[in-house]
């Protein structure tokens, strides 16, 4: 039966594969793709992190206010997650508020009482990415690997359409894992009939 818990390494290797390259036993192994592979393999999963709102990979947070204030423009100052590589929202009692990024703070105008609670998307471990995302993040690696070590321009291209259509489907099938929102029609009804 296949080992099928995913590692950075796993998934370099499978990608190398992909282009007709070996397969990698650990990034330190001294092969071009193993090399290529430390080099690029943490850009490129955080790129496709970030690249939607995955479940899998967001989680919330009640932030901590500081107590020196902004210098200007803002009232309040919260330290965000240190795991966040990105930030989807803060909200108050649910309500998303206006807010800036400044560093590793987020600025905004709410009261010391307010809770603040942020929405977020973390590095969340390869052990835990569904399968229709793992083989996005693999052809986006055979593209990589296809440039860099096949040096040929057009499997590189042929592995990133793949990789684009794969991010597509993963995106179209994680949709599919909540509650389908129902569509408020009353302020469309209440228009027409004005």
């Amino acid at each position: 039966m296949p080992d099928v818990a995913n590692t950075p390494i796993k998934i370099c290797s499978r990608a190398s594969l992909l282009i007709g390259g070996d397969a990698i036993q650990s990034f330190e192994d001294g092969t071009a793709e193993a090399s290529v592979s430390s080099a690029m393999y943490e850009d490129m999963a955080r790129s496709a992190l970030t690249n939607s709102r995955w479940r899998f990979a967001t989680d919330q947070e009640v932030l901590a206010r500081q107590s020196e204030a902004p210098t200007g423009r803002w009232e309040a100052a919260y330290l965000l997650p240190s795991e966040m590589i990105m930030l989807n929202a803060l909200t108050v009692n649910n309500v998303p508020i206006k807010y800036d990024l400044y560093g590793t703070k987020a600025f905004c105008n709410e009261s010391p009482t307010a809770e603040i609670v942020a929405d977020y998307i973390f590095r969340a471990n390869e052990a835990f990415w569904p399968p229709y995302f793992v083989t996005a993040v693999e052809y986006m690696m055979a593209g990589v690997l296809a440039v860099s070590v096949a040096r040929d321009a057009t499997l590189a291209g042929l592995m990133e359409q793949k990789a684009d259509y794969q991010m597509r489907q993963a995106r179209r099938l994680h949709s599919q894992q909540q509650t389908t929102r129902k569509l408020n029609t009353s302020r469309f009804i209440a228009e027409r009939r004005s």
